[in-house]
């Protein structure tokens, strides 16, 4: 089987992009330099392409029931055009995947789900909706294979936006131009005799916005933000400062901080689990995890000495005891050491706390600090 790709694909080999397998996704790492594409994000503005990632829609009388029931955040806090970040727990507590869901209408939500787990996270709300009470009253369509999206990130993106996709949103949000959405805040605008969906979210800890749509709108959004972006310093970016940026910020990654034998609260994402809107599947073990504390925590550190950039999978040495694994780890660009995330005993999860990460058969001298690593100014 050959890999998936995405409506970007021929403006990645014209940019020159150095291509990998990404999750069954033939994707860009890099274009020139990951430490180039990471502080254009940081200082100026970035483009990444992010169609692999999936989506489904919920509708319906009882879709806000339902998927209240099967994530950890509370629905009910969404007006129209509204989004927030949640999980999406098995009956251990474990996480299934992290996503976005933003509610379009007052029956009508859409899931930005992770792309490696559309499979399992269709199956597993198909499995939910199947012993829903209202059947009738509830409709979930997986509808990744309708859209394409780009994330486009920076401090100057606001001062361009308005130029790519002008005019004003014609249903959810209802605002004049783009750069009127709020944080969070997602509405529909015309574009090219369509319409996109373009919510004021991201990945990276600097404002900016996602933008969905069909193929072909997603092609000319692309094109129009590396036009009208070019004076205000815009540069496509990869997967590798996407990476990055995540990490300085803290954001897990599916497959690193977050999988189905971890939970919410070992992974400090207590703020988005809901523990008193009623029944959800998981909130038995997360309300006991918060309640008596979590065998394990997920610590942020920064390396001390010289060394090479810690990596997943390294070891975390504590007191002459290896304690943990490294479960995101790399060289900061913004602020030219390694740093990374990893599992620790709770008691050692504290900033200030000393560690060492075996790297290369060496441990190496690093410190345990407050998320995030990286802090804009």
């Amino acid at each position: 089987m050959g890999l998936n790709r995405t409506p970007l694909f021929a403006a990645h080999q014209t940019l020159g992009a150095k291509l990998i397998d990404f999750g069954g996704w033939e994707m860009p790492v890099q274009y020139t330099s990951i430490v180039e594409e990471h502080l254009a994000v940081r200082r100026a503005a970035g483009i990444f392409d992010i169609s692999h990632m999936g989506e489904v829609t919920v509708s319906g009388r009882a879709a806000a029931d339902f998927l209240n029931q099967t994530l950890t955040n509370d629905l009910r806090k969404l007006a129209s055009g509204q989004g927030q970040y949640t999980l999406m727990c098995n009956e251990r507590g474990g996480a299934i995947d992290d996503l976005y869901a933003y509610r379009l209408s007052d029956e009508v939500y859409f899931l930005i789900i992770n792309a490696s787990r559309v499979g399992a996270d269709v199956a597993w709300l198909q499995a939910q909706a199947a012993g829903f009470p209202q059947p009738s009253q509830l409709h979930l369509t997986d509808a990744s294979h309708n859209y394409a999206a780009v994330a486009v990130q920076g401090p100057r993106v606001k001062e361009f936006i308005d130029q790519c996709i002008p005019g004003g949103s014609n249903c959810s949000t209802r605002v004049e131009r783009v750069t009127g959405l709020k944080k969070n805040q997602i509405g529909g605008f015309p574009f090219h005799g369509g319409d996109v969906l373009v919510s004021r979210t991201g990945y990276t800890g600097e404002d900016g916005f996602e933008i969905v749509g069909s193929d072909r709108a997603i092609q000319d959004v692309w094109n129009k933000i590396l036009s009208v972006g070019l004076p205000f310093g815009i540069k496509p970016c990869g997967l590798g400062a996407r990476d990055t940026l995540r990490t300085e910020v803290c954001y897990p990654l599916y497959g690193h901080e977050l999988d189905e034998n971890t939970t919410p609260i070992e992974a400090g994402l207590g703020f988005f689990v809901s523990l008193d809107k009623g029944e959800f599947t998981g909130r038995a073990i997360l309300a006991e995890q918060k309640a008596k504390g979590a065998g394990k925590k997920l610590a942020a550190f920064k390396m001390t000495g010289k060394s090479a950039p810690p990596r997943p999978q390294y070891p975390i040495w504590a007191n002459g005891a290896r304690v943990g694994d490294v479960t995101s780890g790399t060289q900061s660009p913004s602020l030219g050491v390694g740093m990374g995330m990893g599992y620790v005993p709770p008691e050692l999860a504290r900033p200030g706390t000393a560690i060492e990460i075996e790297i290369r058969g060496k441990r190496s001298p690093a410190l345990i600090l407050a998320r995030p690593i990286y802090r804009r100014g």
